[in-house]
């Protein structure tokens, strides 16, 4: 580590690597923007062994990866990451953190417009405070126009080629300015690049400076600019390799910060004790990888040397000796159950722990409280659920770019690969821990209501929206083989979810809470295996998560006071009658009804499915809309 080549250039929280800066993200630094390098790059030798940092352990997350990615999978792991850097900037935590790259590799003065790659020999780096990483710098060394004081800062150039392959590239500068033909007076052509700011490609213009040849940015733009693209090279500057035969798809040009350059393809599950299971059971499959892999006749020496064993010291040897193979004995049939192409049932422990007659029993991650249902809100809910523990692990299994991914069918968008080496044998996990509130629709209420709404003509609108946002996507797909309405969620989510955003944001207001700070887990089910519940809860790495302040709006007085005013709100919104009156309309593909951002919309963060299957209409009556509610009377 030189005086000014540290290794940290900027910093982000655990959770945004699952969100927006995992692996093969671009993270927009104030002064470049690096790439998050694959899995294969990154270091736990500085961390492995340590008191204070740990892998996360949540067998049934573990087995849904090993159920995509096979066996191999080992380990969820977290971010390399130690504490210190403040205190002792030289210290072991500044050899610790997550590998990047600079990306784009093609940077410009901010002084002359000189176009060049980052590593030609016309600009330096600089990083020479410790202990503010976010000023590390590129600079111009020669440059033509400021030749007296500091350096020129180069900045990255903003453009790069993407494909729905999840294939990412630089721009071809040179190329393009030449119409793909090579520079009449020179074999390295020097570039400038008049960017004039703004988000139009028409406010920025390629110059060869040996030729004098021009080019506007605008040319590549559109439908009309991937004609004049190169074909895709198929690279992955993640992993530093391309694909050797190429790629089919079609290149289109992103932008420095564009939201779809990069989306995250995660598995997410909460940490429920398994109700058919014995304390003991449970105990072992939490602790699995360090307790199976023993025999029984290292259980004495484990129980003195095994941290892992300090959980077991209430039973027996032979005991824990039979859990084991009970656990390993469902292990192995449930994997035989496992699908490579289709993601595991992960909600359905979840939907049966909250809705048992008989509650799990309590553990650190998981506690339950039924606190009953308030007379006035009878015929509303059918069971109302405190859970004052939770804890949420999540999963980064791909990302794809252009397309976001479809949680319910990953096959519809190419996921690209976490590393060189597939499949890993770790993926990056992240662990929360929060409270929540279960609330159960009565299913009688629900039936009666979809036997009215199914065949109205406002569901109708829905679902031809969601056959064309699913024939508009940008994927590629085999023509004949593509079913339009394949995955549609079913008319009772769209009461579910848009009830559930609706108590968001009601709760938001009522006490205190931010409703980024909130998450949402619908249970629905299918037309097969209905389900009527809906879990909200805090999935923030703060103390906000954990303070009660969610728990406490189940207790009956506020739950009751919470839902009157929700539906009371629904009723009206200020963009009324616009808002109201909206149901989605050819060639529109959005999938909303009466809902917007004053009355329905949530951060991204906060909903499952990205502010959409959302309708007022549906749950209270609006205007002339009264037989489609869900609700038709005020509680």
């Amino acid at each position: 580590m030189t005086t000014n080549h540290r290794r940290h250039v900027g910093s982000v929280r655990p959770s945004h690597l699952m969100f927006t800066s995992g692996v093969g993200a671009l993270v927009d630094l104030p002064n470049f923007s690096v790439l998050v390098r694959g899995l294969d790059d990154w270091n736990y030798n500085e961390v492995r062994g340590r008191d204070d940092w740990k892998t996360i352990t949540e067998p049934r997350l573990l087995t849904a990866v090993q159920g995509i990615f096979g066996k191999n999978v080992k380990e969820l792991l977290p971010a390399p990451w130690l504490d210190g850097m403040e205190q002792d900037p030289r210290g072991p935590a500044a050899r610790v953190g997550v590998p990047t790259t600079p990306f784009p590799t093609w940077l410009r003065c901010t002084a002359c417009n000189e176009l060049a790659p980052v590593d030609s020999q016309i600009f330096g780096f600089e990083n020479d405070k410790p202990r503010r990483p976010q000023e590390a710098r590129f600079f111009h060394k020669q440059c033509g126009v400021k030749k007296s004081g500091k350096p020129p800062l180069a900045i990255t150039a903003r453009f790069m080629l993407s494909c729905t392959a999840g294939h990412l590239d630089d721009f071809p500068y040179t190329d393009f300015v030449h119409n793909g033909t090579a520079c009449s007076t020179a074999k390295q052509p020097r570039l400038h690049m008049d960017d004039r700011g703004g988000n139009r490609g028409v406010n920025v213009e390629i110059k060869c400076v040996n030729c004098s040849r021009r080019r506007n940015m605008g040319q590549a733009m559109g439908q009309r600019g991937e004609e004049n693209l190169p074909r895709c090279r198929g690279r992955h500057p993640h992993l530093g390799t391309f694909e050797h035969q190429g790629c089919k798809c079609k290149p289109k040009v992103l932008v420095v910060g564009a939201s779809n350059q990069w989306f995250a393809q995660n598995l997410s599950v909460l940490a429920v004790p398994r109700t058919e299971a014995s304390e003991l059971e449970n105990k072992v499959e939490q602790q699995w990888n360090a307790v199976s892999t023993l025999p029984v006749a290292m259980y004495p020496y484990a129980r003195e040397n095994v941290p892992a064993f300090h959980e077991l010291t209430s039973w027996t040897d032979a005991e824990i000796a039979e859990a084991v193979e009970r656990v390993r004995a469902r292990k192995e049939g449930e994997s035989q159950q496992e699908s490579e192409h289709d993601y595991p049932d992960l909600r359905t422990p979840e939907w049966e722990a909250f809705s048992a007659a008989q509650l799990p029993d309590r553990t650190e991650d998981f506690t339950l409280h039924r606190c009953g249902v308030p007379t006035e809100l009878d015929g509303y809910y059918a069971d109302v659920v405190q859970a004052e523990r939770l804890r949420e692990v999540r999963a980064l299994i791909g990302f794809t770019r252009l397309d976001a991914p479809d949680p319910e069918d990953p096959g519809l968008v190419t996921r690209a690969p976490l590393a060189r080496s597939m499949p890993p044998q770790w993926v990056p996990a992240s662990e929360v821990r929060g409270e929540g509130v279960f609330l159960r629709v009565p299913e009688d209420l629900l039936r009666e209501w979809e036997n009215r709404v199914s065949g109205s003509q406002a569901m109708q609108h829905h679902r031809q929206a969601y056959a064309e946002f699913r024939k508009n996507r940008y994927s590629d797909r085999i023509p004949g083989d593509f079913d339009e309405m394949r995955h549609w969620p079913g008319v009772r989510y769209l009461a579910l979810h848009t009830l559930s955003h609706l108590l968001i944001r009601t709760i938001a207001l009522e006490c205190g809470y931010s409703s980024a700070n909130l998450s949402e887990r619908i249970y629905a089910g299918t037309e097969d295996d209905p389900r009527s519940g809906i879990l909200l809860y805090t999935a923030v790495p703060d103390a906000e998560g954990t303070l009660g302040g969610l728990v406490s709006q189940a207790e009956p007085d506020r739950l009751v006071r919470l839902t009157r005013r929700a539906l009371a709100d629904a009723r009206r919104c200020s963009s009324d009658p616009l808002c109201a009156e909206r149901l989605p309309q050819p060639p529109a593909d959005f999938l909303h009804g009466a809902a917007c951002h004053v009355c329905l919309f949530v951060s991204e963060t906060t909903c499952e499915r990205g502010n959409r299957f959302l309708d007022r209409r549906f749950v209270v009556p609006i205007d002339e809309h009264e037989d489609l509610a869900l609700y038709r009377e005020q509680p």
